[in-house]
């Protein structure tokens, strides 16, 4: 292998946990401004999305050109994961820019009730998405299988969200508009473990060579004995 492809990869690799990292800044940044009522910092995320999105666009520019020098198995499986990798990145930065849209919607009007099922779960989703970075670069495809079933609990947390929302909206009807902003929010914050799962699947495969996509999910027992606490 040449030390030009070799550096090439290094790029590669650097680009995507650049982008992996605005990507959880701007997950941090939504929640932030959610909780906060902070309209600014709401705006900026949305801003920001427009680099995310290039980004992506770079990781996927790089990876074609490595694959057009035919490369070794291993440095193939690199490349299509790093692309994969970009793909779900820039797609959390999307359901950061709706939690950061329905952060603004929800500022105009009194908060319906403590949150605290939401920050929860977005500290479940990110807790994801860091180890399954943390299993990329220390190349541990064990931390990666041991990700994939705590979607179910993000899963769960949100099912139930829904349900309590659902009953708030039929006992005060004027509360309806902010619970549908919480439900787009929850179901963002789910989103954006099932594309953390996605990720830790595709980190098992680059270093195991095993495609274990709706194997582990399936695997996973659910949560047992778990009620997420009643609010927002």
């Amino acid at each position: 292998m040449s030390a030009h492809f070799e550096h090439s990869l290094d790029d590669l690799k650097q680009k995507l946990l650049t982008l992996a990292s605005k990507a959880a800044a701007a997950v941090n940044n939504a929640i932030k401004a959610l909780l906060d009522r902070d309209d600014d910092l709401a705006r900026k995320v949305k801003e920001d999305d427009a680099e995310l999105d290039e980004l992506e666009m770079e990781v996927d520019d790089m990876g074609i050109g490595l694959l057009s020098k035919a490369p070794l198995a291993s440095d193939l499986r690199l490349i299509t994961v790093a692309m994969k990798f970009a793909q779900n990145l820039e797609r959390i930065g999307d359901e950061a820019t709706t939690i950061a849209r329905r952060s603004l919607e929800l500022s105009q009007e009194p908060q319906l009730k403590p949150y605290v099922d939401i920050p929860r779960m977005a500290h479940l989703a990110l807790d994801m998405l860091n180890d399954t970075l943390d299993a990329f670069v220390g190349r541990d495809p064990a931390k990666a299988r041991a990700v994939v079933p705590r979607d179910k609990q993000v899963d769960a947390i949100n099912k139930q969200l829904h349900r309590e929302l659902a009953s708030f909206m039929i006992e005060k009807p004027t509360t309806i508009t902010r619970c549908l902003n919480l439900m787009v929010i929850s179901k963002a914050l789910e989103r954006i473990a099932d594309h953390a799962s996605n990720l830790a699947e595709e980190v098992v495969y680059l270093y195991e060579g095993e495609d274990v996509r709706h194997k582990l999910k399936k695997a996973a027992p659910s949560p047992a004995g778990e009620t997420p606490p009643p609010a927002a």
